[in-house]
């Protein structure tokens, strides 16, 4: 079939709306008409060339939900009009990580996706002139449809709206899963979140969820940090306030959350922490960037950790995650910031380099999505 979808053709470039072919869903492979989709950080990591080498042609787009329209053989869990959000490592369950109890480092996903390809090594996505573009961040959801790996699409309640619902599968897991599943945070322990967009609003609401206090927010924006008190900060800076945090914490938070990905607010997490405290890195870094600490202060038992995708089970916590969405203790909704058409794709990664709102939505299909009225 013929779908529009969102291009990228080289970092650099402009991504804009194109006409390409999608054939249709393979085995345990999953057809999904695209409601709504979130733009995120890692696109912007992906549409400037900083995952590395060869990763385009591509159709952009991890973060998404919609109406399963199709589904391949061995596919049971799903059926035609179900409503969906999309996961973007679906996991093997057969690896050495999958066995181990840690999906989100999947191998078998990590090698597809840095091919851009689904699980079984090919492509569903062609330009009209025949050319294969890959599956970006392997999901392609910046498109009418999408066919994707059936383990990384998981039901959701049909009153959440799908346009809030597209959020759960990136920065709703990878927020709620930093706190709960890397850091364990305890009610009554303390922490920083440094990096108030899209995922770090999660990690602010996480934190309320699980108890800490305080809350420390740290954003040069101030949409961002009044964004972060309704989520739930208990304190927002504006700047790098590393001597007053020391000061309010009685010589530093339990635990510091990194979610820009850049070495000096890395170093900013780990001097924030007090002896025996956590910094947990959440943010995508460039490929090649490195960041440092000092050795010395090992003795203190800092420690230094990354979280990927919420450092649990993606696929099994998504329904959870919309229940609470459904219940009111996740306000989706407030995180975002503007809600533009498939079009608007360039304007909102334009945005997210400049610093600029928390989350962008793009509209697919104001119908599914039930966004109508804000849209515009």
């Amino acid at each position: 079939m013929r779908v529009r979808a969102v291009v990228l053709h080289e970092p650099g470039r402009p991504v804009g709306v194109e006409e390409v072919e999608l054939d249709p869903p393979k085995r345990d492979e999953v057809l999904v008409r695209i409601a709504a989709v979130g733009v995120c950080h890692s696109d912007v990591r992906l549409a400037d060339g900083e995952l590395g080498a060869g990763r385009w042609p591509a159709v952009m787009g991890h973060e998404g939900a919609g109406v399963v329209e199709a589904v391949g053989v061995g596919v049971d869990h799903v059926a035609p009009g179900d409503h969906v959000a999309l996961c973007f490592v679906p996991a093997c369950r057969s690896c050495r990580y999958c066995l181990a109890g840690r999906p989100n480092l999947c191998l078998v996903v990590a090698e597809a996706g840095a091919r851009g390809m689904l699980l079984d090594g090919t492509s569903r996505l062609r330009l009209p002139d025949g050319a294969t573009l890959q599956h970006g961040l392997r999901t392609a959801c910046f498109a009418d449809y999408a066919v994707v790996a059936a383990a990384g699409v998981v039901p959701i309640p049909r009153e959440l709206p799908l346009w809030q619902a597209a959020l759960l599968g990136c920065g709703v897991v990878t927020g709620m899963g930093a706190v709960r599943n890397a850091a364990r945070l305890e009610p009554g322990q303390s922490a920083a979140v440094i990096g108030c967009g899209g995922v770090g609003l999660q990690v602010i609401a996480a934190l309320r969820l699980a108890g800490a206090h305080p809350i420390i927010a740290l954003d040069r924006v101030a949409e961002k940090l009044e964004l972060a008190a309704g989520q739930g900060a208990t304190h927002v800076y504006a700047t790098s306030p590393l001597d007053e945090v020391l000061a309010l914490t009685d010589g530093g938070v339990d635990f510091a959350f990194e979610v820009v990905g850049r070495p000096e607010t890395i170093r900013l997490a780990w001097d924030l922490i007090r002896p025996g405290g956590t910094a947990v890195v959440v943010g995508l870094a460039p490929d090649g960037v490195e960041a440092s600490v000092p050795a010395i202060e090992f003795l203190s038992e800092k420690s230094l950790r990354g979280s990927y995708y919420g450092s649990g089970d993606p696929a099994a916590e998504l329904p959870a995650l919309a229940e609470l969405a459904l219940a009111g203790e996740i306000d989706l909704a407030s995180v975002v910031t503007s809600v533009e058409p498939l079009e608007a794709a360039n304007d909102a990664l334009e945005r997210l380099r400049r610093g600029e709102g928390a989350r962008t939505v793009l509209v697919v299909d104001e119908a599914l999505a039930g966004v109508s009225p804000f849209l515009g």
